[in-house]
Protein backbone atom coordinates (compact mmCIF):
# COMPACT_ATOMS: atom_id res chain seq x y z
CA UNK A 1 0.00 0.00 0.00
CA UNK A 2 1.35 3.69 -0.76
CA UNK A 3 2.88 5.49 2.08
CA UNK A 4 1.49 8.79 3.01
CA UNK A 5 4.10 10.45 1.92
CA UNK A 6 2.96 9.29 -1.82
CA UNK A 7 -0.65 11.32 -1.70
CA UNK A 8 1.43 14.87 -0.37
CA UNK A 9 1.58 15.86 -3.87
CA UNK A 10 -1.87 14.83 -4.67
CA UNK A 11 -3.21 16.50 -1.26
CA UNK A 12 -1.61 19.81 -2.30
CA UNK A 13 -3.22 19.75 -5.89
CA UNK A 14 -6.53 19.25 -4.58
CA UNK A 15 -5.70 21.83 -1.82
CA UNK A 16 -4.98 24.18 -4.14
CA UNK A 17 -7.77 23.61 -6.92
CA UNK A 18 -10.35 24.18 -3.66
CA UNK A 19 -8.80 26.65 -1.88
CA UNK A 20 -9.30 28.81 -6.14
CA UNK A 21 -13.05 27.31 -5.92
CA UNK A 22 -13.90 28.65 -2.93
CA UNK A 23 -12.21 32.11 -3.05
CA UNK A 24 -13.95 32.63 -6.63
CA UNK A 25 -17.25 31.69 -5.33
CA UNK A 26 -17.13 33.85 -2.29
CA UNK A 27 -15.29 36.86 -4.95
CA UNK A 28 -18.89 36.66 -6.99
CA UNK A 29 -21.08 36.31 -3.72
CA UNK A 30 -22.65 32.71 -5.30
CA UNK A 31 -25.06 31.45 -3.63
CA UNK A 32 -23.82 28.56 -1.09
CA UNK A 33 -20.11 29.28 -1.69
CA UNK A 34 -18.76 26.13 0.78
CA UNK A 35 -20.98 23.10 -1.33
CA UNK A 36 -18.05 22.32 -4.12
CA UNK A 37 -15.09 22.22 -1.52
CA UNK A 38 -17.70 20.10 0.66
CA UNK A 39 -18.49 17.96 -2.12
CA UNK A 40 -14.67 17.48 -2.82
CA UNK A 41 -13.87 16.81 0.79
CA UNK A 42 -17.14 14.18 1.09
CA UNK A 43 -15.54 12.36 -2.60
CA UNK A 44 -12.65 11.94 -1.45
CA UNK A 45 -13.55 10.17 1.66
CA UNK A 46 -16.17 7.83 0.10
CA UNK A 47 -13.64 7.27 -2.57
CA UNK A 48 -11.25 6.34 0.10
CA UNK A 49 -13.31 3.97 2.17
CA UNK A 50 -14.72 2.38 -1.49
CA UNK A 51 -11.19 1.98 -2.64
CA UNK A 52 -10.32 0.01 0.59
CA UNK A 53 -14.19 -2.27 0.67
CA UNK A 54 -13.58 -3.12 -3.46
CA UNK A 55 -10.17 -4.68 -2.51
CA UNK A 56 -11.42 -7.52 -1.26
CA UNK A 57 -15.17 -7.97 -3.00
CA UNK A 58 -14.53 -6.78 -6.63
CA UNK A 59 -13.85 -10.75 -7.36
CA UNK A 60 -17.34 -11.46 -5.54
CA UNK A 61 -20.59 -11.41 -7.82
CA UNK A 62 -22.84 -11.07 -4.54
CA UNK A 63 -20.69 -8.26 -2.72
CA UNK A 64 -20.70 -6.43 -6.16
CA UNK A 65 -24.40 -6.32 -6.24
CA UNK A 66 -24.79 -5.30 -2.86
CA UNK A 67 -22.30 -2.25 -3.82
CA UNK A 68 -24.29 -1.54 -6.65
CA UNK A 69 -27.40 -1.40 -4.86
CA UNK A 70 -26.12 0.96 -2.22
CA UNK A 71 -24.72 3.24 -5.14
CA UNK A 72 -28.39 2.92 -6.64
CA UNK A 73 -30.05 3.75 -3.41
CA UNK A 74 -27.62 7.23 -2.72
CA UNK A 75 -28.14 8.09 -6.40
CA UNK A 76 -31.71 8.07 -6.12
CA UNK A 77 -31.97 9.95 -2.91
CA UNK A 78 -29.58 12.25 -4.11
CA UNK A 79 -31.42 12.89 -7.30
CA UNK A 80 -34.83 13.46 -5.19
CA UNK A 81 -34.06 16.09 -2.77
CA UNK A 82 -33.17 18.18 -6.24
CA UNK A 83 -36.11 17.53 -7.60
CA UNK A 84 -37.77 18.00 -3.99
CA UNK A 85 -37.93 15.49 -1.17
CA UNK A 86 -41.31 13.47 -0.70
CA UNK A 87 -41.83 9.54 -0.92
CA UNK A 88 -43.94 9.83 -4.24
CA UNK A 89 -40.80 11.72 -5.96
CA UNK A 90 -38.42 9.26 -4.28
CA UNK A 91 -41.01 6.03 -6.19
CA UNK A 92 -40.98 8.08 -9.13
CA UNK A 93 -37.09 8.62 -9.71
CA UNK A 94 -36.15 5.04 -8.47
CA UNK A 95 -38.73 3.28 -10.50
CA UNK A 96 -37.66 5.14 -13.54
CA UNK A 97 -34.24 5.10 -12.77
CA UNK A 98 -34.18 1.14 -12.08
CA UNK A 99 -36.19 0.54 -15.49
CA UNK A 100 -33.51 2.69 -17.70
CA UNK A 101 -30.27 1.19 -15.98
CA UNK A 102 -31.76 -2.31 -15.25
CA UNK A 103 -33.30 -2.79 -19.29
CA UNK A 104 -29.54 -1.33 -20.29
CA UNK A 105 -27.29 -3.69 -18.64
CA UNK A 106 -29.52 -6.23 -19.40
CA UNK A 107 -28.89 -5.42 -23.37
CA UNK A 108 -25.51 -5.02 -22.53
CA UNK A 109 -24.83 -7.99 -20.88
CA UNK A 110 -27.18 -10.25 -22.27
CA UNK A 111 -25.72 -9.66 -25.88
CA UNK A 112 -22.61 -10.18 -24.96
CA UNK A 113 -21.15 -6.61 -26.03
CA UNK A 114 -19.78 -6.90 -22.45
CA UNK A 115 -18.20 -10.00 -20.61
CA UNK A 116 -20.84 -10.77 -17.38
CA UNK A 117 -18.23 -10.46 -14.69
CA UNK A 118 -18.64 -9.23 -11.14
CA UNK A 119 -15.65 -6.57 -12.64
CA UNK A 120 -17.55 -5.42 -15.32
CA UNK A 121 -20.72 -5.21 -13.64
CA UNK A 122 -19.74 -2.88 -11.37
CA UNK A 123 -17.53 -0.65 -13.30
CA UNK A 124 -20.52 0.24 -16.36
CA UNK A 125 -23.14 -0.48 -13.66
CA UNK A 126 -21.28 2.33 -11.48
CA UNK A 127 -21.08 4.58 -14.75
CA UNK A 128 -24.76 4.11 -16.05
CA UNK A 129 -26.23 4.82 -12.51
CA UNK A 130 -23.87 7.90 -11.96
CA UNK A 131 -25.14 9.37 -15.28
CA UNK A 132 -28.73 8.47 -14.80
CA UNK A 133 -29.13 10.36 -11.62
CA UNK A 134 -27.46 13.84 -13.38
CA UNK A 135 -30.25 12.87 -16.24
CA UNK A 136 -33.09 12.25 -13.38
CA UNK A 137 -32.21 15.58 -11.96
CA UNK A 138 -31.59 17.40 -14.90
CA UNK A 139 -35.10 16.82 -16.69
CA UNK A 140 -37.19 16.99 -13.24
CA UNK A 141 -35.72 20.26 -12.15
CA UNK A 142 -36.42 22.00 -15.81
CA UNK A 143 -39.53 20.24 -16.44
CA UNK A 144 -40.29 22.13 -12.50
CA UNK A 145 -38.47 25.37 -13.75
CA UNK A 146 -39.93 25.69 -17.22
CA UNK A 147 -43.64 25.01 -15.84
CA UNK A 148 -43.09 27.95 -13.52
CA UNK A 149 -41.85 29.90 -15.91
CA UNK A 150 -44.50 29.11 -19.23
CA UNK A 151 -47.71 28.58 -16.46
CA UNK A 152 -49.75 31.77 -18.13
CA UNK A 153 -49.15 29.30 -21.12
CA UNK A 154 -50.03 26.40 -19.24
CA UNK A 155 -53.08 27.91 -18.11
CA UNK A 156 -53.63 29.11 -21.33
CA UNK A 157 -54.45 25.32 -22.51
CA UNK A 158 -55.93 24.60 -19.67
CA UNK A 159 -58.56 27.22 -20.11
CA UNK A 160 -59.14 26.26 -23.73
CA UNK A 161 -60.44 22.60 -22.57
CA UNK A 162 -56.77 20.70 -22.75
CA UNK A 163 -56.26 17.69 -20.27
CA UNK A 164 -53.02 18.67 -17.69
CA UNK A 165 -50.77 16.45 -20.08
CA UNK A 166 -51.62 17.77 -23.09
CA UNK A 167 -51.08 21.61 -21.98
CA UNK A 168 -47.32 20.46 -20.91
CA UNK A 169 -46.68 18.37 -23.80
CA UNK A 170 -44.00 20.44 -25.59
CA UNK A 171 -42.63 21.76 -21.90
CA UNK A 172 -42.05 18.12 -21.34
CA UNK A 173 -41.20 17.44 -24.52
CA UNK A 174 -38.29 20.03 -24.87
CA UNK A 175 -37.07 19.03 -21.07
CA UNK A 176 -36.73 15.67 -22.25
CA UNK A 177 -33.89 16.79 -25.19
CA UNK A 178 -32.21 19.53 -22.32
CA UNK A 179 -31.44 16.95 -19.86
CA UNK A 180 -29.89 15.21 -22.13
CA UNK A 181 -27.70 17.65 -24.00
CA UNK A 182 -24.60 17.02 -21.95
CA UNK A 183 -24.87 13.23 -22.57
CA UNK A 184 -25.27 13.81 -26.15
CA UNK A 185 -22.53 16.51 -26.27
CA UNK A 186 -20.34 14.07 -24.38
CA UNK A 187 -20.77 11.22 -27.14
CA UNK A 188 -20.44 13.56 -30.03
CA UNK A 189 -17.33 14.84 -28.33
CA UNK A 190 -15.29 12.08 -27.51
CA UNK A 191 -12.21 11.45 -29.02
CA UNK A 192 -11.82 15.29 -30.23
CA UNK A 193 -12.45 16.85 -27.33
CA UNK A 194 -12.31 14.19 -24.24
CA UNK A 195 -10.91 10.82 -23.30
CA UNK A 196 -13.61 9.66 -21.48
CA UNK A 197 -12.66 7.82 -17.79
CA UNK A 198 -13.68 4.32 -18.98
CA UNK A 199 -11.35 4.71 -21.84
CA UNK A 200 -8.37 6.16 -20.19
CA UNK A 201 -8.80 4.00 -16.72
CA UNK A 202 -8.97 0.75 -19.19
CA UNK A 203 -5.53 1.76 -20.87
CA UNK A 204 -4.04 2.67 -17.63
CA UNK A 205 -4.89 -0.86 -16.80
CA UNK A 206 -3.11 -2.89 -19.19
CA UNK A 207 -6.00 -3.06 -22.19
CA UNK A 208 -5.05 -2.29 -25.63
CA UNK A 209 -6.24 0.74 -27.09
CA UNK A 210 -8.86 -1.06 -29.60
CA UNK A 211 -10.10 -2.54 -26.32
CA UNK A 212 -10.60 0.35 -24.49
CA UNK A 213 -12.56 2.43 -27.32
CA UNK A 214 -14.80 -0.85 -27.75
CA UNK A 215 -15.45 -0.72 -23.72
CA UNK A 216 -16.27 2.75 -24.06
CA UNK A 217 -18.54 3.03 -26.61
CA UNK A 218 -20.43 0.43 -25.02
CA UNK A 219 -20.40 2.39 -22.42
CA UNK A 220 -21.54 5.94 -23.90
CA UNK A 221 -24.45 3.99 -25.54
CA UNK A 222 -25.33 2.84 -22.41
CA UNK A 223 -25.81 6.11 -20.88
CA UNK A 224 -27.71 7.34 -23.48
CA UNK A 225 -30.10 4.61 -23.55
CA UNK A 226 -30.58 4.60 -19.85
CA UNK A 227 -30.90 7.89 -19.47
CA UNK A 228 -33.33 8.89 -22.04
CA UNK A 229 -35.89 6.02 -20.55
CA UNK A 230 -35.27 7.71 -17.49
CA UNK A 231 -35.85 11.18 -18.49
CA UNK A 232 -39.14 10.21 -20.19
CA UNK A 233 -40.40 8.31 -17.49
CA UNK A 234 -40.08 11.16 -15.15
CA UNK A 235 -41.30 13.79 -17.17
CA UNK A 236 -44.16 11.07 -18.57
CA UNK A 237 -45.36 11.01 -14.71
CA UNK A 238 -45.07 15.12 -13.85
CA UNK A 239 -46.32 16.17 -16.80
CA UNK A 240 -50.06 16.15 -15.57
CA UNK A 241 -49.76 19.74 -13.59
CA UNK A 242 -52.54 20.88 -12.47
CA UNK A 243 -51.07 23.76 -9.93
CA UNK A 244 -48.22 25.73 -10.56
CA UNK A 245 -45.08 24.03 -9.04
CA UNK A 246 -42.68 25.80 -6.29
CA UNK A 247 -40.01 27.40 -7.51
CA UNK A 248 -36.59 24.86 -6.64
CA UNK A 249 -33.98 25.85 -4.65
Amino acid sequence: MPGLAEFLPTFLGVGVLMAATLALLLAFRTPHPFAPALAILRGAVQLAAISFVLGGVITSPLWVAVALLVMFAVAAMSATRRIGWSLHHLGLVSGSMAAGIGMTLAVIFATGAIAFTPRYALAIGGIVIGNGMTIAVLAGRRFKESVYEHWEEVEGWLALGATPRQATLDLARRTVYSALIPSTDQTKTTGLVTLPGAFVGAIFGGVSPFEAGRFQIVVLAAIMAAGSITAVMIIGILAPVRVRPATLR
